[in-house]
């Protein structure tokens, strides 16, 4: 009664459920891993949540005015003069805004002299009185 096609479904059959038992274990691996990615986010999240706010602790500034004042022998820290801030007028063009005269000018400034030195006296910054 065992005929040969009988053999031969009883074999897909098995064969079959074989690459179904692969692919359902295949799949379960994955989303292991993808739990494990998960909790390493949520970590990698958390640290990030716990340096803000220790950035934020440190960062107060009545916390660095005490340390400040601890440590101003060592330190010699000086308050800014607004003399010390330069104008957006006294910064350079950006290259884009120069006529192209300008910048040969420009870049001429910066070619060495006779002694292989570029020459560096004659740059108008704005900022520093001469």
């Amino acid at each position: 009664m065992f005929r040969t096609f009988d053999a031969i479904m009883v074999g897909a059959m098995v064969a079959a459920a074989t690459v179904t038992y692969q692919i359902k274990h295949h799949a379960e691996e994955k989303l292991e891993e993808v739990r494990r990615l998960e909790a390493e986010i949520r970590l990698e999240k958390d640290t990030i949540d716990l340096l803000k706010a220790d950035w934020a602790l440190l960062s107060q500034p009545n916390r660095l005015e005490r340390l400040i004042a601890v440590y101003s022998n060592e330190l010699k820290l000086e308050p800014t003069q607004p003399t010390q801030l330069a104008r957006s007028t006294e910064l350079p063009m950006p290259r884009a805004q120069l006529p192209p005269d300008d910048i040969a000018k420009a870049i001429s400034q910066f070619a060495p002299t006779s002694e292989g030195e570029p020459d560096t006296d004659d740059i108008e910054t704005g900022s520093v009185d001469r």
